[in-house]
C-alpha cells in the first residue's frame, strides 16, 4: 500500500517559490469535520461530496488533533516509537479524515490546492475524485483542482496517516503530532521566479528565472527580462541592516512581488564571509513550538520570537530539523536574520540498530530524499536571510547526500552547503559539529584538529570555515561555558560561530503538570524531558541562559582604565551611531551619578568625567542603549553593558559591644534563636538538587553513589570561652570520606559572627555539588534584598548577565520557574543580604562575599519534585549561604564544567555574620 511505498508522492505538481501574488486565492482554514480512526484500512467513501459527516466532531486546521482530544501526544528524541522495520509501519496506525465544504465563487475557473504542510502522510480528494498523496510533512504540496472543481459547493476530503514510510525520514527530537497544521489554500497563482541578487564593491547585481519582466521602482529598474543582469547602486542586506527592495514581477494572469537583499555569501581561506567580510554566527536552533498549538505556530508568536531573538542580541536560527512555515523566514527577511534553511530529514533512530536499513544510503530512497530537498530550495530560493541549505540533521552517511548535494549546487550555487552528519564533509562546503568540547574547538580554530584518513579530504575540510550547528545544550539550569565558547569563536577567523540547542522549551500546556513532557502521556516509549531545553520557557519567557546568551553576544565591549573607557565595536556590518551611551556611578548600589558618553560611531577611548568620592562600595556601569526606535525594538532597549568598580569601601573590624540574644541547642551546639527569631541554625550544606546536566553527565549519579544526599553530622565537641565552638564530622554512610568541621561563634557588636573551618578527611576524587551552610527561618520572611551580582542567578559558569547592585525580591521570585525542577536561584557574589519579615528581619554579611539561594521547601523536597507544581510551600524558609558550587557545564548534551569551575573538597574558611536589620555590619 502506499503508505509503506518509497515513493514521495503521487499527482503532485511541481514544487515552486512561496510568493505574494495578486491571483485570487481561498483560505481554507478554519472548522473543518474530523473523524479519527485507530487503523489505516478503511473505506474512503467519506471522500463523496454526499457522505453525511453530521455526527464527526469539528477540528480547527491548522492544528494537530491530539491537542483538541484526539489521542494523546508522544516525544522521543531518538528512538522510533514504532518497530525499526523500514518501509513498513504498524497496523495501530491513527488515521484522521478531514473534510471541509467550500463555496467556489462565481466565475471562479482552474486553480490549485495547496497544503504548507501536513503529517506525515496526506491522501486528498476533490469532489470525491482522488487528486494523489504527498509525504514531507513540514514541506509544501500543490495539486491541480481545476478539473474537478464545480460552480457552488465544493468537498475537499483529506485522510492523513499518522505513520508511513515516511516517518522513518522524520525522527527529529520533538512530539510526535500528526495532522494538517500548517495552512491550506485554493490558489490561482502558478508563478515561480527565482531572483538573484548579489553584493560586491558596494554595488548589487541583480537578475531573475522565470517568465514576466521585473521591476523595482526605488531602483530605478523599469522592466527587467529574465536572464538579464544589471549591476545597480543598491544598499546590502545584512543581519544588522535588513535592507529590502520590493520587486514587482509582471506575468500574464498575475503579478508578484518579492522582496529583494542584495547579499553574498562566500568563502575564502577557510573564513564565511557576507559582502566581503566574515561573518559570525551567534545563533539558536529553532524548532517551530507552542505550549498549546504545538507545530501550528501563529503568525503573531512567530514575530514574537524573532523580536525576542533581536533584543538578545541572537543573529542567525538554524531552522531545526525542517523547513519552518514560510511566514517566518519572511519576518527573518524583514527583521534581519541569518537562516540556515534545514531539509524536513532526520533518521536518528537508525543509529539504535547500527545504521542498518539507514534510508541515507539506500538508493530505493533516493527519490525520496532529493524530493524533500527539491520542495525545501524551489520554496525558500528567494530569501535573502538564507545563507545556506542544510540537508538535514542526524540522518548519518550515504549516497543520497550526494544526490540532494549535487542538484542541489546545480540549482542554487550562491548558498554553502551543511551537513553535520558526515564529518568527512564530502558533500558539504563548511565543517560542522555537534557539542564539540571547548578543547577541540580550539584545534580546529588553529587547524591542528585530528587528521582524516583520507588526505584529499583532509585538506578540503581544513580549508572550510567551522561552525557549531548546536552547542551549548540549554537544558534546565544552564548552559554553562557560553562565554568560553565565544571566546574562541571571536579569537580564531576559522570559526564561524554556532547555534545553541535550544530556543524554547517544549512543554505542552497540561491541567495538572502545568507543562508536560515525555512520558507525562503513557507513552511506553519516550525521553523523557529531554525535550524541556531552551532558552526560553513555553510561555516564552527568557531563561536565566537566554539573558546570559545576551551578553555573551553583545555588539559592543568595554573595558575601563584610569579615567578612560573604551568601547569596541563588534557588529560585523554597521558602527554604532545607532546608540547612545549612559553612566551611572552607584554607592552599595544606590545611584550617586548618571551622564552620557560621547562614543565615536567606530568606537574608541572615551574619557570620564571626575567621579564622585563615597566611603562605601562604588561600581561604574556603562549601558549601550538604543538612540532611536528601531524595527525590533524601541528606543533606549538596552543592546550592551559593561561594570568596573571604582572602589572597595571600608570594611569594618570586629567590634565589641551588647551582646546579642541568640540560643543554641547544648546538645548539638546549632543556633535555635537569632534576635528573638525562631531559626533552624546553620550546618554544612553539601548537596543540591542535580540539574539535568549533572543528572544525564552521570555526575549527580556518582554525588548519590558517594551518599552526598543523605550527609549525617556528628558532633566531637562543644568548647564554650570567649564564643561558642562546635567540632564536627560530616559524612554520608557507608564510605570512609568525610569533611571536619569547626564553626565558630562570636557574638560582637549586637551581632553574631560564624566563621566555618572545613578540612577534608580521605581522598575525595569526586567533585563537590556545593559547599556551605543552610538554615531556616519561619515562613513570614518572604522578602530579600541583597548587594551584589543581580537580578538573576549566577553560578561559576553562568551569570554573565548579573551586575553587581542593590537588589530586592520575594522568595518567589528568586526561584527560577524551570520547567523539570531543579537548583536554581543562586545569586552570587552577595556582599549582604537582609530577609526579612513584616515586622523583623535579618542581616547577613559576608567576608568577603557569599551566594545566597532562599526557598520555601527543602533541596530533597526540590530534588523529588517532577513538575512545579509539584513544589508545595512550607511553613520555613530555607537559606543557602554558600561558598562555593560545582559548574553547570552542559554535559547533558556536549561537555562538562570546564576544569575551572570545578569545585573539589579541600581546606576552606568561610566566614559569615548576622545582625538585625538596621544595625551595622562587617
Amino acid at each position: 500500500m502506499d503508505l509503506e511505498n518509497f515513493a514521495p508522492g503521487s499527482g503532485h505538481l511541481e514544487p515552486r517559490a512561496a510568493l505574494r501574488s495578486d491571483a485570487p486565492s481561498l483560505d481554507l482554514n478554519g472548522d473543518w469535520r474530523f473523524r479519527l480512526s485507530p487503523g489505516a484500512n478503511l473505506p474512503d467513501d467519506f471522500a463523496d461530496p454526499g457522505y453525511d459527516d453530521s455526527g464527526w466532531d469539528s477540528l480547527p486546521v491548522p492544528s494537530h488533533w491530539q491537542l483538541h482530544g484526539h489521542g494523546s501526544p508522544a516525544y522521543t528524541n531518538v528512538l522510533y516509537p514504532f518497530p525499526v522495520d523500514p518501509p513498513h509501519v504498524p497496523n495501530e496506525n491513527p488515521t484522521g479524515d478531514h473534510r471541509r465544504a467550500f463555496d467556489l465563487p462565481e466565475g471562479w475557473t482552474g486553480g490549485r490546492l495547496r497544503f504548507e504542510g501536513v503529517e506525515s502522510f496526506a491522501r486528498v480528494w476533490l469532489n470525491g475524485h482522488e487528486l494523489g498523496f504527498s509525504t514531507g510533512s513540514r514541506l509544501p504540496v500543490e495539486f491541480d483542482a481545476g478539473p474537478w472543481l464545480v460552480p457552488g459547493r465544493n468537498v475537499l476530503a483529506v485522510r492523513v496517516h499518522q505513520w508511513s514510510a515516511a516517518s522513518y525520514l522524520e525522527d527529529q527530537d520533538m512530539w510526535w503530532l500528526p495532522g494538517i497544521f500548517r495552512d491550506v489554500s485554493l490558489t490561482r497563482s502558478a508563478a515561480d521566479v527565482f531572483v538573484h541578487a548579489s553584493y560586491a564593491d558596494g554595488r548589487g547585481t541583480l537578475s531573475f528565472d522565470g517568465p514576466g519582466r521585473l521591476a523595482i521602482a526605488e531602483l530605478g529598474i523599469a522592466d527587467l527580462a529574465p536572464g538579464t543582469e544589471i549591476t545597480v547602486d543598491a544598499e546590502p542586506w545584512t543581519a544588522e541592516t535588513p535592507r529590502l527592495y520590493e520587486a514587482v514581477v509582471t506575468l500574464p494572469g498575475e503579478t508578484v512581488r518579492v522582496r529583494v537583499g542584495f547579499r553574498t555569501i562566500s568563502i575564502e581561506d577557510g573564513v564565511l564571509l557576507a559582502n566581503g567580510r566574515p561573518l559570525l554566527l551567534k545563533g539558536v536552533n529553532r524548532h517551530e513550538f507552542h505550549p498549546e498549538h504545538g507545530r501550528a505556530v501563529p503568525y503573531e508568536t512567530m514575530r514574537a520570537d524573532i523580536l525576542l531573538m533581536k533584543r538578545h542580541n541572537v543573529n542567525a536560527v538554524r531552522t531545526s530539523h525542517y523547513p519552518p512555515h514560510p511566514d517566518f523566514l519572511d519576518l527573518c527577511d524583514e527583521l534581519g536574520l541569518w537562516v540556515i534553511d534545514e531539509c524536513d530529514l532526520e533518521t536518528h533512530g537508525f543509529g539504535q540498530v547500527g545504521w542498518r536499513a539507514n534510508p541515507t544510503d539506500d538508493p530505493r530512497w533516493a527519490e525520496a530524499l532529493l524530493d524533500r530537498m527539491r520542495r525545501m530550495v524551489e520554496r525558500d530560493k528567494n530569501h535573502p536571510s538564507i545563507i545556506m541549505w542544510s540537508l538535514g540533521n542526524e540522518a548519518g552517511v550515504g549516497r543520497n547526500l550526494a544526490v540532494m548535494a549535487d542538484w542541489t549546487r546545480q540549482r542554487d550555487p550562491s548558498r554553502p552547503i551543511h551537513y553535520e552528519g558526515d564529518w568527512s564533509c564530502a558533500n558539504t562546503d563548511v565543517y560542522s559539529r555537534m557539542y564539540a568540547s571547548h578543547a577541540e574547538v580550539e584545534a580546529i580554530g588553529q587547524g591542528v584538529e585530528q587528521p582524516l584518513p583520507d588526505p584529499e579530504l583532509d585538506a578540503r575540510r581544513r580549508a572550510m570555515p567551522f561552525l557549531q550547528c548546536e552547542y551549548a545544550h540549554a537544558m534546565g539550569n544552564g548552559p554553562g561555558g557560553l562565554a568560553d565558547y565565544q571566546e574562541l569563536f571571536e579569537r580564531y577567523p576559522r570559526l564561524a560561530g554556532g547555534f545553541i540547542w535550544e530556543w524554547i522549551d517544549h512543554g505542552l500546556t497540561h491541567p495538572t503538570f502545568e507543562y508536560a513532557y515525555g512520558g507525562d502521556y503513557g507513552e511506553p516509549v519516550h525521553d523523557g524531558n529531554f525535550v524541556i531545553d531552551g532558552l526560553v520557557f513555553p510561555d516564552r519567557t527568557p531563561s536565566p541562559g537566554l539573558l546570559d546568551l545576551k551578553k555573551v553576544f553583545e555588539p559592543v565591549r568595554f573595558e575601563f582604565a584610569d579615567q578612560v573607557v573604551r568601547v569596541a565595536n563588534h557588529h560585523g556590518y554597521r558602527d554604532l551611531s545607532h546608540l547612545g551611551f549612559v553612566a551611572v556611578v552607584e554607592e552599595e548600589g544606590v545611584p550617586v551619578a548618571e551622564f552620557p558618553l560621547e562614543v565615536p560611531a567606530a568606537g574608541g577611548e572615551v574619557k570620564l568625567p571626575d567621579l564622585p568620592a563615597g566611603d562605601g562600595e562604588r561600581w561604574l556601569t556603562v549601558r549601550a542603549v538604543l538612540a532611536t526606535d528601531q524595527p525590533w525594538a524601541d528606543a533606549g532597549h538596552e543592546v550592551a553593558w559593561g561594570q568596573t568598580r571604582l572602589s572597595s569601601g571600608a570594611v569594618d573590624g570586629l567590634t565589641s559591644g551588647a551582646a546579642a540574644d541568640f540560643d543554641f541547642d547544648p546538645g548539638t551546639g546549632r543556633l535555635t534563636r537569632l534576635f528573638g527569631i525562631e531559626v533552624e541554625g546553620p550546618q554544612l550544606e553539601l548537596w543540591r538538587a542535580p540539574i539535568d546536566n549533572d543528572t544525564y553527565g552521570g555526575l549527580a549519579g556518582r554525588w548519590r553513589d558517594l551518599g552526598l544526599h543523605r550527609l549525617t553530622h556528628r558532633v566531637d565537641a562543644i568548647e564554650t570561652g570567649d564564643g561558642l565552638t562546635v567540632r564536627a564530622r560530616v559524612a554520608p554512610a557507608a564510605t570512609d570520606l568525610g569533611l571536619h568541621v569547626v564553626y565558630r561563634w562570636v557574638a560582637t557588636g549586637g551581632g553574631l559572627e560564624l566563621t566555618v573551618d572545613v578540612e577534608p578527611d580521605g581522598d575525595w576524587t569526586v567533585p563537590l555539588p556545593r559547599l556551605g551552610v543552610v538554615m531556616a527561618l519561619p515562613a513570614a520572611f518572604g522578602d530579600v534584598t541583597w548587594f551584589g551580582r543581580g537580578p538573576g542567578e549566577a553560578y561559576p559558569d553562568t551569570g554573565m548577565a548579573a551586575r553587581v547592585g542593590r537588589w530586592s525580591a520575594t522568595v518567589e521570585e528568586l526561584q527560577t520557574p524551570y520547567v523539570y525542577p531543579q537548583e536554581n536561584g543562586h545569586r552570587a557574589d552577595v556582599r549582604w543580604a537582609e530577609l526579612t519579615s513584616p515586622s523583623e528581619g535579618i542581616r547577613v554579611t559576608g567576608a568577603p562575599v557569599f551566594g545566597l539561594t532562599a526557598r520555601r521547601w527543602t533541596t530533597a523536597e526540590l530534588e523529588a519534585a517532577r513538575h512545579r507544581p509539584d513544589l508545595k510551600p512550607g511553613d520555613r524558609v530555607h537559606v543557602n549561604l554558600d561558598l562555593a558550587q560545582h559548574g553547570v557545564g552542559t554535559a547533558a548534551c556536549g561537555p562538562a564544567a570546564l576544569p575551572q569551575y570545578e569545585l573539589h573538597a579541600g581546606p576552606a574558611t568561610f566566614r559569615l555574620r548576622f545582625d538585625p536589620t538596621g544595625s551595622s555590619s562587617v
